[in-house]
């Protein structure tokens, strides 16, 4: 799993550490490094080609160049079914084609309880959320909300902890807010289980509609959800729970994602906001269990993993209750207080070692890091043009930052050196008390989200069949997630109710394109 020409870490001097963490920094660029990545450093004359190519355009009457391949060489041509997320990079190998489909049989398996006559997929939960990866990652896109009081919440849970002490905290990280498993339910909240196995809840979802004015009389509506477990399977929730909905991601991109360099990413952080534009990102530093020492988050709402392949192992463990190398319990999620489940059989112990052992687990990492982004549509359209001008105007790219160079690296051609266009910095900003879950993960505050990627939103619909968006799918279509936005995304917010009705149509034309 490692990589085997990694980066050794070196534990950072304490003091350092704290004014790195603190002034978001070449300091902390020098001591945060990419472990899981084998590359070349670049050559002064490729950085400078790279500010070029990534600077903030100031001609909105053209496309800028390559900004139709949102994934370098490795997009893909947009298909007009639901399978668009689903294609493997455009630049993969032949022979590489073949572990893509393997992992995508892997991202598909739907696995079974455990002792069974189908060794090579027994390992079931006791308790989980989904039989499978594309249960939840619905077509390789986004998951969705229930339907209503009788639909099951498949592709959506609840996360959950209780406050830890400065104890439970790594000593390496700084600025670290140390929770811990609820003693219960553990680290989420699991709605299936095994026969002669309880759930641990049911999701119930009410909303409030909350009128919003907006300019030349137009209106809309936001949907203010509140969420409850219900029929709680293992006794009352610890009272200082802390839960936190989320829904299933789009999985296009991510092995770019993982390649974009650290300190390319860390070079966009102003937690102290000195330039006094009102964004004040921050990164998430976590600690890797497969490396043994603090990185950058990239991955999840409030980029609380650092790659792909621990981001897919704590997904099977949790979601699926399958043990692999980085998780080995075989239990998945389940608390010492739930003796029948972790006393239950399992499917550890045969030839695999774990229910999915390291084989497996690098072929969905595989799978996972190359499921190609489709192809800009409508890129020299004036209106998108007029939207994309709008999004820069309104300080929309303050956050979602379009352009990335990838690392060049000796190992993965798909991901290497490619010009891409994910529309975000992966980084932490307070998005304000409307979308606050008040549950800290890592260094993000319950105020924190990780800026989500826009490539591929504009597909959403073709692919998963609705337009829910925002961490819990509250927002029913695009406009409804910008209103949502507060905190550092406030004025931009409150810049889009009261624009022309005609720039926030090209706004959402120009999203719509993505």
């Amino acid at each position: 799993m490692r990589n085997s020409t990694h980066q050794k870490w070196t534990r950072a001097n304490s003091l350092l550490l704290l004014v790195a963490v603190c002034t978001a920094t070449p300091a902390l660029s020098a001591e945060l490094q990419d472990l899981h990545l084998n590359f070349l450093p670049r050559t002064q004359d490729e950085s400078a080609r790279i500010s070029d190519v990534t600077a903030t355009p100031e001609d909105f009457s053209a496309p800028q160049p390559f900004e139709e391949l949102s994934a370098g060489a490795a997009t893909v041509r947009v298909r007009t079914d639901a399978d668009a997320f689903s294609q493997p990079s455009a630049n993969i190998s032949f022979e590489q084609e073949l572990d893509f489909r393997v992992g995508n049989g892997l991202f598909k398996k739907l696995w079974v309880s455990s002792p069974s006559s189908t060794l090579a997929s027994d390992g079931l939960g006791p308790l989980y959320n989904a039989r499978s990866c594309q249960r939840c990652h619905i077509k390789d896109g986004r998951g969705h909300t229930p339907r209503g009081p009788e639909d099951n919440a498949v592709s959506m849970f609840l996360r959950v902890s209780i406050p830890g002490t400065a104890d439970d905290a790594p000593a390496d990280i700084e600025g670290y807010i140390a929770t811990l498993p609820e003693p219960n339910y553990g680290g989420q909240m699991q709605d299936f289980a095994l026969v002669g196995h309880p759930s641990e809840y049911r999701l119930e979802i009410t909303y409030e509609e909350i009128p919003v004015a907006l300019s030349e009389g137009e209106t809309a509506s936001l949907r203010r959800p509140t969420y409850h477990a219900a029929n709680l399977g293992y006794g009352p929730l610890h009272p200082d729970a802390m839960l936190s909905p989320r829904i299933a991601p789009q999985m296009i991109g991510l092995g770019l994602l993982e390649s974009i360099p650290v300190e390319d990413l860390l070079a966009n952080a102003d937690p102290e906001d000195v330039n006094g534009d009102g964004i004040s990102g921050r990164p998430n530093i976590v600690w890797s269990i497969e490396f043994g020492a603090p990185m950058l988050g990239r991955f999840g709402h409030k980029a609380g993993m650092p790659t792909v392949m621990e981001q897919s192992a704590a997904a099977f463990a949790g979601d699926i209750g399958i043990s692999n190398p980085l998780y080995p319990a075989p239990h998945g999620d389940c608390t010492e207080a739930q003796k029948t489940c972790v006393d239950a059989p399992h499917g550890d112990g045969d030839e695999r070692g774990f229910e999915i052992d390291e084989i497996g687990m690098d072929l969905v990492a595989f799978y996972s890091r190359n499921l190609g982004v489709p192809a800009r549509r409508d890129v020299d359209d004036p209106s998108v043009l007029r939207g994309k001008q709008v999004f820069h105007d309104t300080g929309c790219a303050s956050c979602h930052t379009p352009a990335f160079v990838t690392h060049r690296m000796r190992d993965r051609p798909e991901q290497s050196f490619q010009l891409i266009w994910p529309y975000t910095d992966l980084l932490l900003h307070d998005m304000g008390e409307g979308l606050a879950d008040n549950r800290p993960e890592a260094r993000a505050t319950g105020r924190e989200w990780r800026t989500p990627p826009l490539w591929g939103i504009g597909l959403t619909q073709r692919v998963s069949g609705h337009t829910e968006f925002l961490h819990d799918g509250r927002a029913r279509n695009l406009l409804e997630a910008i209103l949502w936005h507060g905190g550092e995304a406030q004025s931009a917010r409150d810049t889009v109710v009261s624009m022309p009705k005609a720039d926030r149509d090209a706004l959402i034309r120009f999203l719509e394109s993505l």
